[in-house]
């Protein structure tokens, strides 16, 4: 441990992007006999495992209080997998396992999957990114039966899975104390996604659900949310790029204001959303728990852009809100103002390609400066390309009294450039006064040589490290 820069415990193994060789692997497997109290082994992302598992696995009787097995990115091959089978007749007490990112193993899964004895204590599978077959997906719905604990299952980035996901879906009701499932670019389509809404009768203490980036489900909400508005625990719900339509936000306007627990909601990169008639946006003030709203990319207009305002004032413990990439935000901030200011635990703004102009950038300054947004830690304007320069002095003069700011970004678009104007001295002046502040994106802005002579001595001179991506 002390030769791979690692402190020993007894019960946490955390060997993660140690570079490990082959022969690493073997000699760990040599400890294991003295670690009788493990309870916690992650190898993550040392590609070298792959093809030495074998190695390890056959000396996991010693450590049978295991509890958390960590292998993503280990290029795992099919001889590790059947090996990792094998151990779990060893490993009863076993209750996390990551094997994410191990593209060898789609196709391979029964070999792991068969081994599973009924009972099993496994509560936590994560098995992102592993190119998994419509048969790995049989193959999952199959061992539903025997880990009955399961509360987390993430299949997320399986874009082949899809096809099995109704199979899936008719034993989930195996697992009703599920409270994360990520079927996030799976290959879902409308049938898949009429098959798990009749899961979910089964799931009532489902706290996160995300099916994006499944654009297929688009036009099937309206024949699949019958039990959506049945789960009161959900806290979670990722919906961004579906390709919802019109019909769909009609329905879920319907259904998304009855998740009573829902404090995260992603609807980004569902252009519908912000043209449809529906009042789905202003509905959200049924919501009051809502921490975290993303609405990025959703062809905002001044109306529906109007009804989110409105229902924002009724969103007290509103902690992140995603704009970006609405262009009706641009000189319509205003229409948020009073959100704003009762926002009070507000800590991520996004505005990112809003087409601000600098009365928007004008009225951020005056909420801050009468003590409003003074939790804000992460401001993004980047792509805002209309701002005047006199708008960029007018924000930096009041940037200092944001005290808890560590991330800031003000770049420009990729495909232009611009002179940093007067605004560049009253950023840095600003900066002294940020003690936070970590983090600033200025991509784009070209600096002349006095400039970039006072960013390379800015953080030497303060006695700061943050980070400039310019």
């Amino acid at each position: 441990m002390q030769k791979l820069g690692k402190k020993p415990n007894s019960k946490n193994l955390d060997l993660n992007n140690c570079a490990l060789s082959a022969a690493d692997v073997t000699e760990l497997a040599s400890l294991l006999p003295f670690l009788p109290k493990l309870q916690e082994i992650s190898l993550s992302w040392n590609g070298c495992v792959g093809g030495t598992l074998k190695a390890l696995t056959v000396h996991l009787h010693h450590v049978n209080l295991l509890k958390v097995l960590r292998l993503n990115n280990c290029r795992l091959t099919a001889e590790d997998v059947t090996s990792l089978g094998e151990a779990f007749e060893i490993v009863t007490q076993l209750e996390e396992l990551d094997l994410s990112w191990n593209g060898n193993i789609g196709g391979k899964l029964s070999l792991l999957t068969k081994k599973l004895q009924k009972g099993c204590k496994i509560r936590l599978l994560k098995i992102t990114d592993c190119n998994l077959t419509a048969k790995d997906g049989e193959s999952l719905a199959e061992i539903l039966n025997v880990i009955p604990n399961l509360e987390v299952l993430d299949l997320s980035i399986n874009k082949h899975i899809g096809c099995s996901m109704k199979v899936i879906a008719q034993d989930l009701k195996n697992v009703p104390g599920l409270k994360e499932l990520n079927l996030h670019m799976c290959g879902l389509t409308q049938d898949s996604l009429q098959g798990l809404d009749t899961a979910l009768q089964h799931l009532a203490e489902l706290r996160k659900l995300d099916i994006s980036c499944n654009k297929e489900i688009g036009g099937g909400f309206k024949d699949s949310t019958a039990h959506l508005a049945s789960l009161k625990k959900l806290e979670v719900l990722d919906l961004h790029q579906c390709c919802v339509t019109e019909e769909d936000v009609t329905v879920l306007s319907q259904v998304i204001p009855l998740l009573s627990s829902l404090q995260e909601l992603n609807l980004s990169s569902n252009k519908n959303v912000g043209v449809s008639s529906d009042p789905l946006l202003g509905r959200l003030r049924f919501l009051p728990k809502l921490k975290s709203v993303a609405i990025s990319n959703c062809g905002l207009g001044k109306e529906s852009f109007s009804s989110l305002a409105e229902a924002a004032l009724h969103l007290p413990e509103l902690e992140m809100l995603d704009l970006s990439w609405n262009k009706c935000v641009g000189g319509n901030l205003k229409l948020l103002l009073g959100a704003l200011k009762l926002a009070t635990e507000i800590q991520v703004l996004r505005l990112s390609s809003c087409n601000l102009v600098a009365e928007d950038l004008a009225l951020l300054t005056l909420l801050t400066q009468d003590g409003h947004l003074a939790r804000l830690r992460k401001l993004d304007l980047s792509y805002n390309n209309n701002v005047s320069d006199e708008g960029w002095v007018i924000f930096c003069q009041g940037l200092a009294v944001v005290k808890e700011l560590s991330e800031l970004d003000v770049s420009l678009r990729p495909s232009s450039c611009r002179d940093c104007g007067t605004w560049f001295s009253e950023l840095l002046a600003a900066l002294t006064k940020l003690p936070a502040l970590a983090e600033l994106g200025m991509q784009r802005w070209v600096l002349s040589e006095s400039q970039r002579k006072r960013l390379e001595s800015f953080n030497q001179d303060n006695k700061r490290n943050i980070r400039f991506d310019c």
